[in-house]
């Protein structure tokens, strides 16, 4: 008989005085133990994953982990026509401080959406028990709260700890068993913070194979509210007497979403104090962040005909008063956010009805308010290419944080207007024509014009560079194709992104570009 053997054996045998007690708890309408656990409780089959992975002692006494990994993630959030998606990639030095519930991240990225020869990026992000903070040689500025969420997560759930969080967890217990990859596991189940979570043990070698949580997300999964997350841990090396995952994938709602690979793993490294420091008022600026929960907030409106006001922000929309009442030209960022340009839209025009809500592109935070305009009764117009994402928005699950139309009515359903060529919308100087724009970067987006004003909205296409050059020249340039193929007469042009600009001014920076 081999180590390993052995090692098995004594471990049942430490366990086996109990084993007869946890056979009792175990109610008639409980779980029992999963193949490779049987016999034993849940606790102790955590046990077994312990010692496979090398023994609990040996992982508690583990005080700090650096990792220097090689990623990539798609984005389907991002892509402008959906799968296959683009796809961004990182090289990072990863240093888990364990002890101190830390996490020192510095970030090499290539992101495929910037101007060519200027995808590549660096960062610096600090995360401790009080919020987060990026680090420049300028200062120190807030992280967003997914960014917390990724680094808490990875000391708690990550592969160094999520056994001995398991065992510590008072609800720790079975839950159905599962074959994956062909394999039969035990899941053991408890929560952690509120968030379920279910680590599933091989069946032949105990070892952890995946952890699966349901939680609500702060990056642009939060669009799609209780989110089925599962990590997969793949790879395993032995390191320092602890056998470690070196690939851990991750899968979100059935989609693989990121890949990371660790080149290196080093255990018990000296930690630079300096390294972790951040301004302390800006990790609490960072803690305290809605995240995409943010309210709309009418300050300074911008005016670009009677009665067409126009909400600058990251993400902008539009309050559009025509004769047969109100028009809201975009949807964006959150219920809560939307349901804000709403009611504004009914505190300015108190007797006249909202009759349409243009949503103009699939991006998710461009959609993170249908929800709330679908749970408010409103009709949305949507390009016919994105009604199967939509259709899925908004029949996915909210328990985890019930948002408008979670709560609303059973009877609720999206009132779709589906755009499939030029649509005309209201009457009056401010009547719109709605036009898809079809091109290759713009498959799923519309722009609406106004003929009264010569005026043009050109959904999520125009945006500017520091410099004042065009972000993405291949927008606009299929824009201007599609204006010329509609015949429009355009002196102004605005955007998602984008405030008022003179359309000329707009053809000159395109030209600019083509000839760069």
């Amino acid at each position: 008989m081999g180590v390993n053997g052995m090692r098995h054996l004594f471990v049942c045998a430490l366990l086996a005085a109990s084993c007869s007690i946890a056979a009792h708890a175990l109610g008639a309408g409980e779980v029992k133990a999963g193949p490779g656990c049987t016999g034993v409780s849940a606790q102790q089959c955590v046990g077994m994953a312990l010692e496979a992975m090398g023994g609990g002692e040996r992982l508690e006494k583990l005080s700090s982990v650096r990792l220097q990994t090689v990623s990539h993630t798609l984005l389907p959030e991002q892509s402008y026509r959906q799968a296959p998606f683009i796809t961004s990639y990182e090289r990072d030095v990863i240093t888990l401080d364990l002890a101190g519930k830390r996490v020192l991240t510095e970030a090499k990225s290539t992101w495929p959406e910037n101007d060519l020869n200027q995808p590549d990026s660096e960062s610096t992000l600090i995360v401790g028990p009080d919020g987060g903070a990026f680090h420049t040689k300028n200062g120190d500025s807030p992280c967003g709260l997914s960014s917390m969420d990724d680094a808490r997560e990875r000391l708690v759930l990550g592969p160094a700890r999520v056994l001995l969080t398991a065992a510590g967890a008072a609800d720790l217990h079975y839950a159905a068993p599962e074959s994956l990859r062909g394999s039969a596991h035990a899941v053991v189940a408890f929560t952690w913070q509120h968030v379920p979570v279910r680590v599933l043990i091989n069946a032949f070698n105990h070892l952890p194979d995946a952890v699966e949580t349901t939680q609500e997300f702060h990056d642009f999964w939060y669009f799609w509210g209780d989110v089925e997350q599962r990590f997969y841990f793949d790879n395993f090396k032995l390191v320092q007497g602890i056998v470690f995952p070196t690939n851990i994938i991750e899968e979100r709602n059935g989609l693989v979403w990121s890949s990371e690979q660790a080149l290196n793993v080093e255990f018990n490294v000296p930690l630079d104090e300096k390294a972790f420091s951040m301004d302390a008022k800006i990790a609490k600026i960072s803690a305290g962040q809605p995240g995409w929960n943010r309210a709309f907030h009418a300050k300074t409106d911008t005016a670009l005909a009677g009665g067409l006001d126009l909400f600058p922000g990251a993400w902008n929309s539009t309050i559009v008063k025509v004769p047969e009442g109100i028009v809201i030209l975009e949807a964006p960022i959150s219920g809560l956010y939307t349901q804000g340009v709403i009611d504004e839209a009914r505190r300015r025009y108190p007797t006249d009805p909202i009759v349409a809500v243009l949503s103009t592109s699939d991006s998710w935070p461009h959609t993170g308010g249908v929800r709330a305009a679908v749970a408010d009764g409103l009709p949305i117009y949507i390009l016919d290419l994105n009604r199967p994402l939509l259709d899925k928005m908004v029949s996915a699950p909210h328990t985890v944080d019930p948002d408008a139309l979670a709560k609303a009515s059973k009877s609720a359903k999206p009132m779709w207007r589906i755009v499939t060529g030029r649509e005309a919308l209201g009457g009056g100087d401010n009547r719109m024509e709605l036009y898809p724009l079809r091109g290759a970067a713009t498959e799923r987006q519309y722009m609406v014009y106004f003929p009264g004003h010569k005026l043009l909205y050109a959904s999520d296409t125009l945006a500017l560079n520091e410099d004042g050059s065009l972000y993405d020249p291949e927008l606009m340039n299929e824009v201007a194709q599609a204006v010329k193929r509609e015949n429009l007469s355009v002196e102004t042009v605005f955007a998602m992104h984008q405030g008022p600009m003179e359309w000329s001014k707009v053809i000159a920076l395109l030209e600019k570009a083509q000839h760069a």
